[in-house]
């Protein structure tokens, strides 16, 4: 059962932006952080951008600080990663994460399956 569903990934240039929408079961959404974590090929995955269950608390990782903005809307379970003023070295598969713990840890309960961000120099 797929409890995680992100989309809105695709191909962009630098300079850019995406938002990315990540949809949970209420269940996962009511009791748990969210977060968004990025793997570029042949590298590891990494952490993003965490957001608590309640919203008020955020939490970004240095290379994503003032370009990327997590929002939660919660009456339809959701959270965005709006990303601006991306650069190729954005470019990965974005995942999206749930886990009782915030900041979301890399050994997140809930995963999604991924979304694809490509952008061109």
């Amino acid at each position: 059962q797929v409890q995680l569903v992100e989309s809105g990934g695709g191909l962009v240039q630098a300079g850019g932006s995406l938002r990315l929408s990540c949809a949970a079961s209420e269940r996962i959404f009511s009791s748990n952080a969210m977060g968004w974590f990025r793997q570029a090929p042949g590298k590891e995955r990494e952490f993003v951008v965490s957001i608590s269950r309640g919203g008020g608390g955020r939490f970004y990782a240095d290379s994503v600080k003032g370009r990327f903005t997590i929002s939660r809307a919660n009456l339809i379970n959701t959270i965005y990663l709006q990303m601006n003023n991306l650069i190729p070295e954005d470019t990965a598969v974005y995942y999206c994460a749930a886990d009782p713990t915030y900041p979301v840890p890399h050994t997140a309960a809930y995963w999604g399956q991924g979304t694809q961000v490509t952008v061109s120099s």
